[in-house]
């Protein structure tokens, strides 16, 4: 697909997901990335989170708006849900383990209301 093409339909990574790394982070940095990240934890490789709601509706609104999230950041996670929760796990498959893309992500999904 073409930038201009790639840029019309919303699915360019940002400039800032072209900037990072990529590198696996440490215990150390997980856990200072983890003190700004209300209700993320890490499980092996995996950042996960839990979210509950009122209803299948608001499941579904808040997957939705994860998506759009994570097609814009050409970063994808693990989604399951169903009435009344959604979880969430992030992680960097091509490096084995959470990275600074998986922190970016997750900060804006904690940014979702």
């Amino acid at each position: 697909m073409s930038k201009a093409g790639a840029a019309a339909t919303g699915f360019m990574a940002t400039q800032e997901q072209n900037e990072m790394e990529r590198k696996i982070l440490d215990r150390e940095q997980l856990s200072n990335a983890l003190k700004d990240l209300n209700g993320w934890r890490v499980d092996g490789n995996l950042l996960k989170k839990r979210t509950n709601f009122e209803n299948f509706a608001a499941s579904l609104a808040f997957v939705n708006q994860v998506g759009a999230l994570a097609e814009a950041a050409d970063h994808h996670p693990d989604i399951t849900f169903g009435w009344g929760y959604a979880e969430l796990e992030l992680t960097t498959h091509d490096r084995g383990g959470i990275t600074d893309v998986d922190i970016a992500l997750a900060r804006k999904i904690n940014g979702i209301n």
